[in-house]
C-alpha cells in the first residue's frame, strides 16, 4: 500500500501501521477511539477534544493520548482522521486535515451544509486523499442482509421507521438531520437511484426544532419510499421493509432479524424464511471499511458526493413547504407516537 496522506506529505511505508487520530471525544469519538485501540495493522496516536473531561473519559476509555487541539496531533504525524466533532465543525475540520493531506472519515452528516459538503469533497479530489462518509447504518448486519435480498429484484416501495426518546445531547438539529438522514441514505443505496421528488410532514410537538417527521419520497426509478421518524417514542425502534415484485422483506435494525416473505399464490397463501444475518460491530465494520480504502487508494464504502446527495435531501425536507400540522402549535402533554 502507498499511502498518499501522512502529515508530512511524505508517502507512508507500505508494511508500517497507519498513524490514525480520532477529533470529538463525546460518545461517538470515544466509540471511534475504542475500535481503532484494537485495530490490527493500525496505531491510535490520540484523540482531540477541548474538553477535559470528554478527553480523560476517552483516555480512560481507549489508552490513547488526548490533545485539546487538532494542531497537537497534526504535529504528531498521523496519515488519517475520523471527525466526530459537532456537525457545525465539520467543513472547518476536514479542510484542514485534508489541506495536511490527511485522510478523512467525517461523521454524518457530512457538513451543516450542501456548500460546505461540495468544499470538502472538491478539497480531497484535488488532494488525491480519501474521503469517507460515516454512514453506519449501511455497515449494520441487518440493513446489509436486506440489501443483498433485494439484489436484482423490482423494488416498488420502501418504508423505515425509526423512533425512539429525545436525546438530551442534541440541540441544533431535529429529527430530519439526526435521524432522517440515515434512511435517505438507505432508499438511495437499497434502490442505486437518486431521491427526485419529497413530500415533508414535520412538527414541533416538544422540542424547538422538528421532533416527528413523515417523509415521503420518490426516485428516479419510480420507487415510492417513506420515513417515519420522531423523539417521541419512550423506546427505539428501527424497522425497515421493501416490497419488491418478488418478495417482502421485513428487517428489525435492533435485534437484528430479517424475514424474507416470497412465493405468493393466487389464493393468497406464500412462503416465509428468516435470512441469515452477520454479528459484527457496525462501526468496526464501517473503520475496516475505511481504512481498507485508505490503504488500496481505492472509493471508499460512502464516498462525499453520496454524502453530500443525502444531506441535500434532508435540507429539501426541511425547507419544502407543506400543511401545517395542528399539533405543531399545541405544547401539550407528551404523548407516544409509534
Amino acid at each position: 500500500m502507498v499511502s498518499k496522506g501522512s502529515a508530512s506529505g511524505v508517502k507512508a511505508d507500505t508494511k508500517r501501521a497507519l498513524r490514525i487520530g480520532v477529533i470529538g471525544a463525546g460518545i461517538m469519538g470515544s466509540n471511534h477511539a475504542r475500535v481503532l485501540a484494537g485495530m490490527p495493522d493500525t496505531t491510535l496516536v490520540g484523540i482531540v477534544d477541548p474538553l477535559p473531561e470528554h478527553r480523560a473519559r476517552a483516555t480512560e476509555l481507549a489508552g490513547c493520548r488526548a490533545f485539546a487541539s487538532l494542531d497537537e496531533l497534526i504535529a504528531e504525524g498521523i496519515d488519517a482522521v475520523t471527525i466526530a466533532a459537532p456537525t457545525h465543525l465539520h467543513h472547518e475540520i476536514a479542510l484542514k486535515c485534508i489541506a495536511h493531506n490527511i485522510h478523512v472519515l467525517v461523521e454524518k452528516p457530512i457538513a451543516s451544509s450542501v456548500e460546505e459538503g461540495q468544499e470538502i469533497v472538491a478539497a480531497a479530489e484535488r488532494a488525491g486523499v480519501t474521503l469517507m462518509v460515516g454512514h453506519v447504518e449501511r455497515f449494520n448486519p441487518a440493513v446489509a442482509a436486506v440489501k443483498q435480498a433485494i439484489s436484482g429484484e423490482d423494488i416498488l416501495s420502501i418504508a423505515i421507521t425509526r423512533v425512539g426518546p429525545f436525546p438530551p445531547r442534541m440541540s441544533n438539529v431535529g429529527v430530519v438531520i439526526d435521524l432522517a438522514v440515515h434512511d435517505i441514505d438507505l432508499i438511495r443505496w437499497f434502490t442505486e437511484s437518486d431521491i427526485v421528488e419529497v413530500q415533508p410532514q414535520l412538527s414541533s410537538a416538544v422540542a424547538e426544532r422538528e421532533d416527528i417527521a413523515l417523509l415521503q419520497f420518490r426516485t428516479a426509478s419510480g420507487v415510492l419510499a417513506h420515513i417515519n421518524t420522531n423523539w417521541l417514542t419512550p423506546f427505539k425502534a428501527r424497522n425497515v421493509t421493501v416490497a419488491t415484485r418478488g418478495k417482502y422483506v421485513m428487517g428489525d435494525l435492533l435485534t437484528r432479524q430479517v424475514t424474507e416473505c416470497f412465493g405468493f399464490k393466487p389464493d393468497g397463501s406464500y412462503s416465509m424464511r428468516h435470512l441469515p444475518v452477520g454479528h459484527d460491530e457496525p462501526l468496526r465494520a464501517e473503520l475496516i471499511a475505511f481504512l481498507k480504502a485508505v490503504r488500496s487508494e481505492s472509493a471508499p464504502a460512502v464516498t462525499g458526493a453520496e454524502g453530500v446527495a443525502s444531506l441535500e435531501i434532508a435540507i429539501r425536507c426541511l425547507e419544502t413547504p407543506a400543511k401545517p400540522a395542528v399539533a405543531a402549535a399545541r405544547k401539550g402533554p407528551r404523548r407516544v407516537v409509534g
